[in-house]
């Protein structure tokens, strides 16, 4: 796929991938994750933390420490085997949730 920005691989054994337009439009939506798309990528592929959704067992929250209680959360949807980026962007809470991936 040409249109294809990131494809990368998760410690659950699935990659989490997204297109440049659907970038745009995260990052129309949350300006701030512009310049922390490296801790994106870092979240998904050596995360610190990594939580299933309280209310979507599809939906996994992968956590990246940027400094103390503060966050970088990439969320991705994972069906039939195939990771999708849904949103990212920064907290300072970790979200309810199942720990799939303690580091």
């Amino acid at each position: 796929m040409a249109d294809m920005r990131f494809d990368i691989a998760t410690p659950l054994g699935f990659s989490v991938r997204t297109t440049n337009a659907y970038w745009q439009t995260l990052i129309i939506k949350h300006p701030d994750i512009a310049s922390l798309e490296d801790l994106v990528h870092q979240a998904l592929q050596a995360p610190d933390e990594i939580r299933q959704s309280s209310r979507d067992e599809g939906i996994l929250l992968f956590y990246c420490l940027r400094r103390p209680q503060r966050w970088v959360v990439a969320v991705a949807r994972r069906l039939n085997g195939e990771g999708f980026l849904i949103t990212a962007y920064q907290t300072d809470a970790i979200k309810e949730g199942v720990v799939l991936w303690p580091k």
